[in-house]
């Protein structure tokens, strides 16, 4: 299974525990290592962990690392803290992923990806499929 697959998986399980939105998407920030409580900052500064090592992402969000997974997963648990609007401006300035980068691309959909939680367009059920047909593949972008 490679890494977007293995996200995919990981967040359909989190979607069957029954958490409120927010503490979904805090929990799939643990996936990037970015803990839940006071020490999440320090976690999302040094750039979490990276458990689910390796590819599976479309080449719009493919930077050549093996470590996607854990910038969505990162992106998604700073985003559901901090906010949208923040969050874009530090991708951007921060860690200068420009919006036309896989990086930047990837960012901005973990930034939607809260957005549509957050707002119940999208469901915790349907979330591991959005992440499948969103990031997953080698076809072009979907959605």
């Amino acid at each position: 299974m490679d890494a977007c697959a293995a996200l995919a998986e990981s967040i359909s399980l989190l979607a069957g525990r029954g958490h409120s939105n927010r503490r979904f998407l805090k929990e799939i920030g643990r996936i990037g290592g970015v803990r839940r409580g006071p020490f999440w900052v320090t976690d999302a500064a040094s750039g979490g962990s990276n458990p689910l090592k390796g590819r599976g992402f479309r080449a719009a969000f493919d930077d050549d690392t093996d470590g996607q997974a854990r910038h969505f997963a990162g992106t998604v648990a700073v985003t559901v803290r901090i906010g949208g609007g923040l969050s874009r401006w530090l991708t951007a300035h921060v860690l200068r992923d420009a919006p036309d980068t896989a990086d930047g691309r990837l960012s901005a959909a973990a930034i939607e990806f809260v957005r549509l939680v957050r707002s119940d367009e999208l469901a915790q059920s349907d979330a591991a499929d959005w992440v499948r047909r969103t990031l997953c593949g080698a076809g072009p972008l979907d959605a």
